[in-house]
């Protein structure tokens, strides 16, 4: 966005911090969990991680939190990196709280040495009783007055896999009475038996996330650890672990996460996507993903202004995804160069231009745009495939495209009128017959005849034929988590329609993965990863106006 804005709570924060010599430096982290793709919402954390210290100075690491080796993957750590780099972010540190394995186990090996820690033997189910409730204080762990020699002893026998998984863990001594339930004798050690992505089975324990998260960001000396407003009633214990272990001061803020309608954030939700075959894998352009959105067509640029306008906030909102549709015709409409496709052919025969005859038409790439875009050569012949929606037998009122004895401009080509029209047996129309003004020629014009509609066609002579795929939104409701029973009986049984063969002009035929196009008068499209040069495949990245709303609000 080109207007100045006033400056987020986060940003006052810093500026407040750096100017009054409390950090020399401003270090900040982007903390995904290896265990999905990155999202819509992680992006509005990546923008904001990385975005502040590019406006501030600084550095940005990127770190894994790699403690639960049952969900995590090398795959996800990749797809991670690749999403981060590719919406223009670079890091300065690769990092991985599994690097800090020994240094968490110090730690807890400290607490236990304090007094502030304890090895327990209840189940889940009892640690979860005894926890109390908001209005009632916990029960103390019968394991609880363990001596420190013993706690030690019982831990180190845990990390060397005596103990199967939930057998015992080891809880944080902090407050059983607290009014802040996460504060109750937190567990921090769990058993966990199964082979880590980086270090192997070299452990059988791992630390949780609440243990791990704050300790992580003082080894890096994190100025500021930003997270999402879920984690308000963490920072207390956040807060305790580097008081007790006297280590560098990290502080954690929170800001409020990115929900989106018509979709859902939860990577639980969204891998059930994947795992039942409701969509096609983590990458579908249906999905909320970032390589999702990225296959659809949606640009790097196009994301960060969509986050950039959503602002940071500390309050829980519900974000309109034509929005983001918004920031990508926005943005498209600067950059896609313009091309031709019939989604849904009818033929046009011109009776009175030369059979055979193949004349070659100039088109502007983009005429938008300030800078050349360009031009490209667009063959025209007497027979044309046009959009059956755009012939009319009995128009209606201001139909201004063609109908019986109407006139219209065939873009970039000539004005032609409607002579006649062949039906089927059915009474379908089959065929429409034209006749053209040779002097009507686009930028060329003596005719004289002035008409109001203009539509695209291409030639069937040259024509390159398609598959193009149509997504429209994921779910039938702005908020399916809110709502009543699964969250997949809202699925959208019509959220992606292919079109097996529509004709596109010979330019197309060498289309550019990279590239984006808007299909005039359609809306903006982009190669499919799944297109080979025998098989075209194009996705609808978006339509040119907002049609859902007008149609479903």
């Amino acid at each position: 966005m080109s207007e100045e804005r006033s400056l987020n709570f986060i940003e006052e924060i810093i500026e407040n911090d750096l100017n009054s010599g409390k950090y020399e430096t401003l270090i900040t982290r982007f903390p995904p969990e290896p265990n999905g793709y990155l999202h819509i919402g992680h992006a509005k954390a990546i923008c904001l991680n990385f975005g502040l210290t590019q406006k501030y100075g600084g550095y940005t690491n990127l770190r894994f939190d790699d403690t639960n080796p049952v969900t995590e993957k090398t795959e996800y750590v990749d797809s991670q990196q690749a999403d981060i780099k590719w919406l223009g972010f670079q890091w300065k540190n690769e990092l991985y709280t599994s690097d800090y394995f020994d240094t968490l186990y110090d730690f807890a090996v400290q607490l236990i040495e304090q007094g502030l820690a304890y090895v327990d033997h209840s189940s889940a189910e009892e640690i979860a009783q005894l926890k109390g409730t908001p209005t009632e204080p916990g029960t103390d762990s019968p394991y609880r007055s363990r001596s420190v020699a013993e706690n030690l002893d019982l831990f180190t026998r845990m990390k060397a896999g005596e103990f199967g998984d939930g057998v015992c863990t080891l809880r944080a001594k902090a407050d059983m009475a607290s009014p802040n339930m996460i504060m109750r004798d937190p567990v921090i050690y769990r058993i966990k038996h199964a082979d880590h992505h980086r270090t192997g089975s070299k452990w059988c324990i791992y630390p949780m996330y609440d243990f791990a998260h704050g300790q992580s960001d003082s080894i890096e000396t994190i100025t500021h650890s930003i997270c999402t407003l879920e984690y308000v009633s963490h920072r207390e214990l956040y807060d305790w672990f580097i008081e007790k272990l006297g280590i560098f001061p990290s502080h954690q803020y929170e800001f409020a996460r990115l929900n989106l309608t018509y979709t859902v954030m939860s990577k639980r939700k969204l891998l059930q996507l994947v795992n039942e075959n409701t969509v096609s894998g983590w990458n579908d352009p249906r999905m909320p993903t970032i390589s999702g959105l990225r296959r659809r067509g949606y640009t790097p640029a196009s994301i960060r202004e969509f986050c950039e306008r959503i602002g940071i906030a500390k309050r829980e909102n519900l974000i309109e995804l034509s929005l983001l549709e918004f920031c990508i015709r926005e943005d498209l409409n600067k950059t896609a160069s313009r091309v031709m496709a019939v989604l849904d052919p009818i033929k046009m025969v011109i009776s009175n231009y030369p059979a055979g005859q193949t004349e070659i038409l100039i088109g502007e790439n983009n005429p938008d745009v300030e800078a050349n875009a360009g031009t490209r050569e667009i063959p025209f012949s007497s027979e044309l495939w046009i959009e059956r929606e755009d012939f009319m037998e009995e128009p209606a009122k201001k139909w201004f495209r063609l109908a019986p004895g109407a006139m219209v401009r065939l873009k970039h080509a000539y004005i032609v009128k409607c002579d006649s029209f062949v039906k089927d047996e059915e009474g379908n129309v089959t065929e429409i017959h034209c006749s053209y003004i040779p002097e009507s020629k686009s930028g060329e014009d003596t005719s004289g005849i002035n008409v109001k509609g203009t539509i695209h066609w291409v030639s069937t002579a040259a024509a390159k034929t398609a598959e193009i795929r149509v997504y429209d939104r994921l779910f039938t409701v702005e908020a399916p988590d809110s709502e009543e029973g699964d969250f997949k009986d809202y699925l959208n049984p019509n959220s992606m329609k292919v079109i097996k063969q529509a004709y596109i002009e010979p330019y197309l035929a060498n289309a550019d993965i990279n590239a984006r196009y808007q299909f005039i008068r359609k809306g903006y499209y982009c190669l499919d990863t799944d297109s080979t040069p025998e098989n075209l495949v194009f996705n609808q990245t978006v339509g040119l106006k907002d049609a859902w709303a007008k149609g479903n609000k």
